[in-house]
């Protein structure tokens, strides 16, 4: 029995929110039981399944067009793109991946290791990306053999309400508990989603740092991610007119609601100005001291980004910032900065197409303004690099706190892995250490499963003392003695 396993008789009939809960958990681990025998085909056809009721167009735009009108973030089509691309990209990682049963046989190591369902996987999911996550999160806890409960923000509680119905009809149409797939009853409160947290076997969280520590100290294995805050450098050697194009596109996706968005544009001082009037020339507004001023009095509200600006279009921002567009429409709004400031607010996330500008002695200095951008948030997450020296990337990787350095790709499209890089597709982005969290890649498959190993006697590999310690008692003088 799993480890967190609790039955019915043990619900306290007292607090209706924890006896609601468990008796979700118990729903699940019935269907769970249920699905643990499926052979690989028949998960594989289940996993299928779900996921066309995203995939298939009728219902992603009508899920998208809901997800917009509910949380007021972001744009329709540019969900619809995410919520294809995303969810093909996972299917096609999904499709070559073994999760039941013998995954892996080593001869050489004498060791076999056998995928097993971790049990129950209560999944956090954000209002930002209240479709595209709980799918990922959902089809990923499916195709390792597990059931799943989502606990939507109150915000995107009613699109998950409408995309679990599907996905629980999908599992009826193949003869599949329905029950794999549930989320917390409304309307969902942070109590509902904690008690699911202490009773669930594996809780995955993507969102607010909030919930990610309430995740990490609530008692059950945890995975959680960081904050995103990414600051991308443009040096002399890249392509200026690619650059440019690849950061406008991925600021502006979506109103920028991803966590892979790029906040801080750090260019040299060689390619400050043309890089500029190259974004110019795409739509972008540069804005004055004052109008910057203006705009950072509406962003910031009693010290907390405001749900005001918080994935709106530039246009909007500008707009409610009394900023004159001159009737024109912007694509991303640029402010100048001198140097990170974590008193200034402009070096933070800004979950909207604002991005800040810094201007670099050279690329060394970059490296530096970038390391002080992460210190203020973004620790783990990314960062962006323009550059046609194939060393420079090397160089970040060796140096900043990162566990994604992103090459000459719009950002936010290729974090979270693309088809043109070997990222695995997901919308949760390990940090590592450095971003509080206990993975560095991005959240896959394997984070919802368990491994069993059997091990059998092979030839010993015993080394000698020699081997290990010869070179070091050569260079420090020491005598082995009697060995």
């Amino acid at each position: 029995m799993p480890i967190n396993a609790t039955s019915s008789s043990m619900k306290s009939e007292r607090d209706p929110v924890a006896t609601a809960v468990a008796e979700l958990i118990d729903k699940a681990r019935a269907a769970q039981a249920v699905y643990a025998g499926y052979d690989q085909a028949a998960v594989d056809e289940v996993v299928t399944a779900v996921a066309w009721t995203l995939l298939d167009p009728t219902n992603n735009r009508r899920l998208a067009e809901q997800a917009v009108a509910d949380t007021g973030l972001g744009r329709v089509d540019d969900k619809i793109t995410k919520n294809h691309r995303k969810t093909l990209g996972l299917l096609r990682d999904l499709k070559r991946a073994r999760s039941v049963g013998v995954v892996a046989e080593y001869p050489e190591k004498g060791l076999i290791e056998i995928a097993r369902p971790v049990g129950v996987v209560g999944a956090v999911v954000p209002s930002t990306n209240p479709v595209a996550t709980p799918y990922n999160k959902a089809l990923n806890a499916l195709k390792c053999g597990n059931a799943v409960i989502l606990a939507p923000s109150p915000k995107g509680n009613a699109v998950c309400e409408a995309l679990v119905a599907l996905m629980r009809g999908a599992l009826r149409e193949v003869g599949a508990p329905g029950d794999l797939v549930q989320k917390l009853p409304s309307p969902v409160t942070k109590a509902a989603t904690h008690e699911m947290m202490r009773r669930v076997d594996l809780v995955v969280v993507t969102g607010s740092q909030n919930n990610v520590r309430a995740a990490h100290t609530c008692g059950t294995p945890a995975i959680g991610v960081g904050a995103g805050n990414v600051p991308s450098i443009v040096d002399e050697t890249a392509n200026l007119d690619d650059a440019a194009a690849k950061i406008i596109a991925s600021k502006t996706f979506d109103n920028a609601t991803s966590c892979s968005s790029e906040n801080s544009l750090i260019a040299v001082d060689q390619v400050y100005a043309p890089l500029l009037a190259a974004l110019r020339a795409r739509g972008a507004r540069l804005l004055d001291a004052a109008e910057k001023e203006r705009l950072r009095d509406v962003m910031w509200v009693d010290g907390s980004l405001s749900a005001g600006v918080t994935a709106k279009s530039s246009d909007e921002i500008l707009d409610l910032a009394g900023i004159d567009r001159g009737g024109a429409s912007v694509s991303a709004i640029l402010v100048e900065e001198d140097a990170p400031d974590a008193a200034s607010r402009f070096s933070d996330e800004k979950l909207s197409p604002v991005l800040t500008v810094f201007r670099a002695r050279d690329f060394a200095d970059a490296c530096d303004i970038a390391g002080s951008v992460l210190d203020i948030k973004g620790r783990g997450h990314s960062v962006g690099l323009h550059s046609n020296d194939e060393q420079r990337a090397l160089a970040l990787g060796l140096r900043l706190p990162v566990c994604r350095i992103i090459v000459n790709q719009a950002h936010c499209f290729a974090t979270g892995g693309a088809f043109d890089n070997g990222l695995p597709f997901s919308l949760s982005m390990g940090c590592g250490t450095w971003g509080g969290n206990n993975i560095s890649d991005n959240m896959n498959y394997r984070h919802y499963l368990n491994t069993t190993r059997i091990a059998r006697k092979i030839a010993s590999d015993e080394p000698t003392l020699d081997e290990i310690f010869g070179d070091y008692w050569a260079k420090f003088g020491i005598e082995p003695g009697g060995h």
